[in-house]
């Protein structure tokens, strides 16, 4: 098996010419990127989408957990998964980053959001104290990862875009396997929103990296 490679349009941000990484390597200029961007930034944010099944989640948490290593402060990792509103809303849940989420965080400003209870169908987290709120203070790194982060209105409210790449059997057997199929009926249906999606923000192209997984 070949390992992941990385396509690295690293001139947008980085002023360096264009390279195909792998893997290591990427998650090493994921990293480098990351503690630059901290060393401008108050609150810089990092985007990581790609479809579903694609490993934005394990790169998530691998780039966090290398930044937790360098810096001794764990990131703030928001994932989409707790503010799509249901199942037919990714559409819905880009613009609730963008405007509940992102927008304050450029503007310096602390932030706070509802994630989704799926169960329930509606916002909030009833066995919880605060109902399913969440909040950003600032100061820190912030990783938004899931389907829909990188839109052209969140391009310009992030200092780095990651788009992860994998062939369409491979992500529906991931997304099957992760959940022992329980939301096998839901595929086809997200996919449509999907490629909705991405034709209308063109996500892949307004990535700075791309990682074939």
């Amino acid at each position: 098996m070949q390992p992941p490679q990385v396509y690295c349009h690293a001139p947008k941000l980085w002023g360096m010419p264009a390279k195909i990484l792998d893997a290591e390597q990427g998650l090493e200029f994921a990293v480098r990127a990351c503690e630059e961007l901290l060393d401008k930034h108050n609150s810089p944010v990092v985007l990581i989408d790609g479809r579903a099944g694609s490993g934005k989640t394990h790169f998530a948490k691998a780039l966090s957990e290398r930044i937790f290593q360098s810096q001794r402060q764990l990131p703030k990792l928001i994932q989409m998964d707790d503010i799509y509103p249901g199942w037919d809303g990714l559409r819905a849940g880009a613009q609730y980053l963008n405007q509940q989420i992102l927008t304050p965080i450029t503007q310096g400003q602390a932030t706070s959001w509802q994630i989704w209870d799926w169960g329930n169908n509606q916002r909030g987290a009833p066995t919880e104290p605060a109902n399913g709120w969440r909040s950003f203070e600032g100061g820190n790194l912030v990783i938004v990862e899931g389907c829909g982060s990188i839109s052209k209105a969140a391009r310009d409210l992030a200092q780095l875009c990651i788009w992860v790449e994998s062939d369409a059997p491979t992500r529906k057997q991931r997304y099957s396997d992760r959940d022992d199929g329980i939301f096998d009926e839901f595929y086809l249906a997200w996919s449509i929103q999907e490629d909705e999606f991405y034709q209308a923000e063109s996500s892949q192209e307004l990535a700075d990296l791309i990682i074939s997984n």
